[in-house]
């Protein structure tokens, strides 16, 4: 799977994190995690990509320790400097003596692990009581995704996400999609579920081109209403928080 996101690490940044849709939906994730991590916290952050959620939050005096399974991008997120970085990914975390007062997974990189309860115990190992986690996901439904699908007779793919069984994606990477009640029940043992927002209600997922412009107005209306019960469930991802018990 690394070799896979070695090879899309050049480009990743123009084909999502510039983007207008990338940017917008980046920013509501922002929004939230912002409340979380303050100035002087520990944070790691599980499937950093090129390091652009780790130079925010150094960026706002956070400590950031940022990992992926992808050296190459790693690479490009050591050069962005302000944090730490190592080649590893979410099931590989280690023991460590550093307690982390809380951990990112922004953007999917969760779905693409098939034992979240693995993830979530290597978490607890490190994480201090009281400490958030917050794991941004592709969820089981997306309104956008299966619209958009649909009206080009693409039921496969209008549907993708119902399915129980991992999706391998056109780059050879497979996918879960696992709901907030998989979530919850994987991290139950040591986390509580403290709440769930949707990402990229009225936004769209990245290949949906539309205008800038139009893109700015829906993210306004993310920001009201992607935390309203049922509507949140129609997003293209959900933004779980966990706290450390």
């Amino acid at each position: 799977m690394s070799a896979v996101f070695d090879r899309l690490a050049s480009r990743y940044d123009a084909i999502w994190t510039t983007t207008p849709v990338g940017r917008a939906q980046r920013s509501q994730v922002w929004r939230r995690i912002d409340a979380l991590f303050g100035p002087g916290d520990v944070l790691l952050d599980v499937g950093c990509g090129t390091g652009e959620d780790a130079a925010h939050l150094a960026g706002r005096g956070v400590r950031v320790h940022a990992t992926d399974p992808s050296p190459a991008m790693i690479r490009i997120a050591a050069q962005r400097g302000g944090f730490t970085t190592a080649v590893a990914g979410g099931e590989e975390i280690e023991q460590s003596t550093v307690s982390y007062d809380g951990v990112l997974s922004n953007f999917g990189a969760l779905n693409c692990v098939a034992d979240p309860a693995k993830v979530a115990r290597k978490l607890a190992a490190v994480i201090r009581p009281g400490g958030r986690v917050a794991l941004c996901t592709m969820g089981r439904f997306c309104l956008w995704e299966t619209t958009y699908y649909a009206v080009r007779m693409n039921v496969g793919k209008a549907l993708r996400r119902l399915s129980r069984d991992p999706l391998m994606t056109s780059l050879g990477v497979a996918i879960h999609y696992p709901s907030i009640a998989t979530l919850r029940e994987a991290f139950e043992p040591d986390f509580t579920c403290e709440r769930w927002v949707g990402v990229g209600l009225f936004v769209p997922p990245s290949y949906v081109r539309i205008p800038a412009p139009l893109v700015r107005i829906l993210a306004v209306l993310d920001n009201v209403f992607a935390g309203w019960p049922i509507l949140r469930g129609l997003a293209d991802h959900r933004l779980i928080i966990l706290v450390r018990r």
